[in-house]
């Protein structure tokens, strides 16, 4: 009796478990992002495909597989959509690969800076050389104007912030 219980138990728990991930509330659970880079843990969390592609035809795949550690300021494919009609596609087109390597490493700071850490900066030197003005306030955090919609996805090379909006670094 008690191993047919438990295994409705370990049943009902899978199916809870899914359903959460299925509806995109959580990114990873802590335990599998111990195994995963940032680009795995982008790739299982489904929101993150448009963000992906991009790495992926910016040629920074590698980069963001390797050591680390990163923190990643990752756009929904929702903060992609919100772009100008025909951004995207121009940026993804091969002879735009310096634009989209210099977008995309605004995004990314070089070492692990978790939430905790996060609110005690007002800015973040980016990889592009740029610095990101990081803005805490009212249980907000803002970075060069998009909002952080989930902090401290985990992953065995760093950490990703979720959010709102494709940030844009400033002009030279």
């Amino acid at each position: 009796m008690r191993s047919f219980l438990s295994s409705i138990l370990f049943s009902v728990l899978f199916m809870a478990v899914g359903m959460v991930l299925s509806a995109g509330q959580t990114y990873t659970s802590a335990d599998a992002a111990e195994d995963m880079d940032i680009i795995e843990t982008a790739t299982s969390a489904g929101s993150f495909n448009t963000l992906v592609a991009a790495v992926n035809a910016a040629g920074l795949t590698e980069t963001l597989k390797g050591e680390g550690p990163f923190t990643v300021f990752a756009p929904t494919d929702e903060a992609f959509a919100k772009l100008p009609a025909g951004t995207l596609e121009m940026l993804l087109k091969p002879e735009n690969k310096d634009k989209l390597v210099a977008i995309l490493s605004y995004h990314v700071v070089a070492g692990k800076v978790t939430s905790e850490e996060i609110v005690k900066l007002t800015s973040a030197d980016s990889l592009s050389g740029k610095k990101i003005v990081i803005k805490a306030s009212d249980g907000k955090v803002m970075v060069d104007g998009a909002t952080v919609i989930k902090a401290d996805v985990m992953a065995n090379n760093g950490v990703i912030h979720v959010i709102d909006t494709v940030m844009m670094p400033p002009a030279d």
